[in-house]
């Protein structure tokens, strides 16, 4: 009985592995969306707060 339990288990935790895995479809769209210098995502076509100067003040 136990040892159902922990094939259980491990079976379960490969499929999740499997699914943290995956890519998600757009996800390397949403990693260009992102400041190379700071790691803030950049809305609009704009530079970047931090090219500017402002620092969000």
């Amino acid at each position: 009985m136990l040892f159902k339990i922990v094939a259980l288990f491990l079976v379960v935790m490969a499929v999740l592995a499997m699914f943290g895995k995956l890519r998600f479809p757009g996800q390397k769209q949403i990693n260009s969306r992102r400041c190379p210098s700071c790691g803030r995502f950049r809305i609009g076509k704009g530079p970047c707060a931090c090219k500017k100067g402002d620092r969000g003040k």
